[in-house]
């Protein structure tokens, strides 16, 4: 397959292609899937309209939703061999629930400390992340602050 450079519009309609059927195909589930990642990305993300005034800052938003799609792509690929069933947006969808808080607890000589834990995983997340083979950090250690005008003292400790 060969290409030109003609304007997109033009690419879709076959133009600049010599196998055009096949190519106008081709380039526009491309186009598809590249709109459907782009949308996906917004959804998760919860954006709205972004309008950019500056050149950098459009080439910085085409790339977050290309990675985004390169994201998205990939999940795809791990997805087919491990469970073919599933969609990268019900993966998304069921994952999403998984939550990172932390836990404050003052003291009694007035300093915090802060338990940093994620939410524990119900069934149906624990079978994805056993299916896609993946492994979930340890839950990290706590942190003390220090009293206000001291320096910091960080204390951690293995559970």
């Amino acid at each position: 397959m060969r290409f030109t450079c003609v304007p997109a519009r033009a690419s879709l309609l076959g133009f600049g292609c010599r196998e055009a059927p096949h190519c106008r195909k081709v380039v526009y589930i491309q186009l598809v899937e590249v709109e459907a990642a782009f949308k996906n990305l917004k959804d998760d993300l919860q954006l709205r309209p972004i309008y950019h005034q500056l050149e950098h800052r459009v080439e910085a938003h085409i790339f977050v939703a290309f990675l985004a799609y390169c994201l998205h792509v990939t999940l795809r690929a791990q997805l087919k061999p491990l469970a073919p069933g599933l969609t990268p947006r019900a993966v998304l969808d069921k994952l999403a629930a998984i939550q990172m808080l932390d836990v404050h607890f003052p003291t009694t000589d007035g300093r915090m400390l802060i338990l940093s834990r994620y939410t524990e995983l119900n069934a149906e997340q624990k079978l994805l992340v056993n299916q896609l083979k993946l492994d979930l950090p340890s839950q990290p250690p706590p942190r003390i602050t220090a009293l206000a005008g001291k320096p910091a003292r960080v204390v951690t400790q293995q559970l």
